[in-house]
């Protein structure tokens, strides 16, 4: 009998098709490997070296970056000099967790890196991460 005979003549197939689970797994991690470098927020410095030991980073995380020519950006939008204060204070207002995290260029001077962490404090944050690179050994 060709198609549907009984299992009296074929005998029951022991073997599980891996094949479709195969290519779906093939096809997620080509996915992931594409979306993982679109993932990082916040703007590009140049972080100094520092060994200390690292904190979590949430999904939710707020970066704070201060680049080489000291402008400002909250994540990935630039905040006008004098408003970060007030743009922290509107962003946590409803927010239970209060955590920032700081990437300040390694050329930054030191004042300007300061009056960052000034304006985070005085906008009520309770927790300040300062974002670092490991040194090279």
């Amino acid at each position: 009998m060709a198609m549907g005979g009984n299992d009296d003549e074929r005998g029951m197939m022991a073997q599980i098709n891996v094949t479709p689970l195969v290519d779906v797994m093939l096809v997620l991690l080509v996915i992931f490997m594409v979306t993982a470098p679109m993932m990082q927020q916040g703007v590009q410095v140049n972080l100094p070296k520092a060994d200390t030991k690292g904190m979590s980073a949430q999904e939710d995380t707020v970066i704070v970056s201060v680049d080489r020519t000291g402008r400002t950006f909250i994540n990935k939008d630039e905040v006008p000099a004098g408003d970060l204060r007030r743009k922290l204070a509107e962003l946590f207002a409803t927010r239970a967790k209060k955590e920032v995290f700081l990437k300040a260029d390694a050329g930054v001077p030191y004042g300007e890196v300061v009056r960052a962490m000034a304006d985070i404090k005085g906008a009520g944050i309770e927790r300040l991460g300062m974002v670092t690179e490991p040194p090279h050994q």
